[in-house]
């Protein structure tokens, strides 16, 4: 089996989150195998610009991580994917969906509405755990700027 490591981004915009649907049409989240000597956070936050066009620099936590599984018919073998997540904040809406990496269509949607259209439910935990954490940071940094 080839363990790949990857790292990607749960970005939000006040109360959405961005997904992505690919070219099985499932709605996943941004995300990249990790190269060379590339860190984590560089990954993700590379690979959310890639595939999303979306501009968001500001990593606010780490969101956990995740596996999966899958049989590569061009490799002749399993591979496993393990992703490191990060929570991520875009300073506005603007995306411009990589058509020519499969994506078929995105955008930032509701986190309610996008936890319903995630394809894995590993990954809907996942958003709606990082948009809690989300939220306290955010509440967090209005503390500071009141204090």
């Amino acid at each position: 089996m080839i363990i790949r490591n990857c790292a990607g981004g749960v970005v939000f915009r006040d109360d959405k989150v961005f997904v992505l649907k690919n070219d099985k049409n499932e709605w996943v989240l941004p995300k990249g195998k990790i190269r060379g000597e590339q860190l984590p956070p560089e990954t993700a936050i590379n690979r959310v610009e890639y595939e999303t066009g979306v501009n968001a620099p500001k990593i606010v936590s780490s969101a956990g991580e995740t596996a999966y599984e899958f049989y590569s018919f061009s490799r002749n073998q399993a591979v496993c994917n393990k992703i490191i997540w990060y929570i991520m904040e875009s300073q506005d809406e603007e995306y411009k969906v990589n058509l020519e990496e499969g994506f078929k269509e995105g955008g930032f949607y509701p986190v309610e509405e996008a936890v319903d259209m995630i394809t894995y439910s590993q990954d809907k935990s996942l958003v709606s755990l990082a948009y809690k954490r989300y939220l306290e940071f955010k509440d967090y940094q209005e503390k500071l700027n009141y204090a």
